[in-house]
């Protein structure tokens, strides 16, 4: 079985950001790791491969420096992996499916293909659903349980409320995998060494057709959040509190 596994380049979640221009950030000296929730969908897959045979593939989109992610990738149990490169920061997710796809055409296509829910950058939650429809596959999203049987995928996903839903699909399928799915394994010292020997095929964006200046979501402007200012206690009775907390929001805050 051939399974692919799509993984985000991203900055770590504890990274302190720093704006560089309108529409760009600093990313040479932030921390850069593996998109959390593409994990799952990389531990799913290599167990599976584990067990029934076969080969894990790593499909990046990203700058030159997301070999790194693809190299710990690796070190998890995947055999070998495709960067598509661009210099593009936000590469938005109709480009981003549409690379993804070309890459896997021209290596050949796969029996599943696993992403995360979403990203933890830029939390579109399209590319996943981009990327099944260009392929003519069906894909579930937020899969928390995964039970294989031939040519079929049983999965189970949260709902509103907590509910459970419960969907069957035939292979080839995506999988948008969440928290829950399984643990993601921490690499020994030896598989970490041994991914450094595994291929990495580079492939620039434009030798796949595509313009990444072109887009359907352009970013006009990027603003830093403003820090929240101290928390303001009120006292006396309640009417007293009810009173001047519709005093500061219509007088202070201007919001009423």
């Amino acid at each position: 079985m051939k399974i692919c596994v799509c993984v985000k380049h991203v900055p770590d979640t504890a990274a302190s950001i720093k704006l560089a221009g309108d529409k760009g950030f600093e990313d040479s000296e932030i921390k850069f790791v593996a998109n959390p929730y593409d994990e799952y969908g990389l531990e799913e897959a290599v167990s599976i491969v584990e067990k029934q045979g076969g080969e894990v593939v790593v499909v990046t989109v990203g700058k030159a420096s997301a070999v790194t992610t693809i190299r710990s990738a690796m070190a998890m149990g995947a055999h070998r992996a495709i960067l598509v490169k661009t210099d593009s920061q936000f590469l938005d997710s109709d480009l981003t499916a549409k690379a993804l796809k070309a890459a896997m055409d021209q290596d050949g296509l796969p029996d599943m293909i696993f992403t995360g829910k979403g990203s933890v950058d830029t939390e579109s939650f399209q590319t996943q659903y981009r990327l099944a429809k260009s392929l003519g596959m069906s894909i579930v999203n937020e899969v928390s349980t995964l039970t294989l049987d031939g040519d079929k995928a049983l999965v189970e996903r949260e709902t509103i409320a907590g509910e459970k839903q419960v969907i069957e699909m035939r292979l080839p399928c995506v999988i948008g995998a969440t928290k829950g799915l399984n643990e993601p394994r921490y690499p020994k010292f030896p598989d970490i060494m041994k991914a450094k020997k595994k291929e990495i095929k580079e492939i620039e964006i434009s030798e796949l057709g595509i313009d990444a200046s072109q887009g359907k979501v352009v970013i006009e402007k990027l603003e830093p959040v403003p820090e929240r200012s101290g928390a303001k206690m009120l006292e006396g009775s309640v009417d007293d509190q009810t009173t001047e907390l519709v005093r500061i929001l219509k007088e202070d805050e201007k919001v009423l």
